[in-house]
């Protein structure tokens, strides 16, 4: 049974949420402030967070930021800003996926069931024992840790997925639609350009210049290729 976190401050949300998911299965533990809600799933260690941005206590901003330095667990934001640079600001803090109200309940299920899906399916395919080495950079499948020389990179959930995406193809184009279907799924129901927010969060981690990659560049209008040291 999947539990499920979810901090809303809202009752009128959070009831009828709550009945729908736990008609399907799901557990669903509810906090109504920031504060709380980041205890809790710390504490529960959560298959997903529900998580509103206008919170007491703490916003879900700082919420989110302060999950992403313990946990890779998806985190679906829900927000009442139509503002881009608030879904963006969201994305660059660790969220998975954001939802914006008035939602219906049926929506809010979809990305549920996209995101754990995703999660389930990453675990099953991920390789055992396994490294790739490009460069000065090399992988660890099994442990999931990324190394530039001796230096090991905190890399979140979804940054080592497409990394080890882009490096298992080094010197060959990836698509954006493959990215997609690869480390989000096709049944991704997000923003596309989380892509783009991902590919900058590697490059400040991975590049000397992240103004002027020189590993993970850019083929306009098609994709992206993590540069081997013969391409370079």
């Amino acid at each position: 049974m999947p539990l499920i976190v979810m901090i809303e401050d809202d009752r009128l949300i959070v009831e009828p949420v709550a009945r729908a998911l736990r008609g399907l299965g799901y557990e669903l533990l509810p906090a109504y402030d920031g504060a709380s809600g980041l205890e809790l799933v710390l504490n529960k260690q959560p298959d997903l967070v529900i998580l509103d941005i206008m919170l007491p206590e703490m916003d879900g901003w700082e919420v989110c930021k302060a999950v992403r330095q313990h946990s890779v667990v998806p985190i679906l934001m829900l927000t009442a800003l139509n503002e881009e640079i608030d879904r963006v600001l969201g994305l660059e803090l660790g969220a998975d996926d954001y939802l914006s109200k008035p939602f219906s309940t049926r929506e809010l299920i979809a990305r549920i069931k996209a995101l754990l899906r995703r999660v389930e399916f990453d675990l099953q395919r991920a390789p055992q024992s396994q490294q790739i080495t490009v460069g000065d950079f090399r992988l660890d499948l099994d442990r999931r840790q990324v190394f530039k020389g001796d230096h090991e990179l905190a890399l979140r959930y979804k940054e080592f997925e497409l990394l080890s995406l882009l490096v298992a193809k080094a010197g060959e184009v990836v698509t954006r639609a493959e990215i997609f279907d690869k480390v989000w799924g096709t049944e991704w129901l997000g923003d596309m350009r989380t892509l783009d927010v991902h590919i900058r969060w590697l490059r400040e981690k991975l590049e000397d210049d992240p103004g002027q990659p020189r590993h993970i560049q850019t083929v306009r209008g098609v994709g992206y290729r993590f540069a081997s040291g013969a391409d370079r």
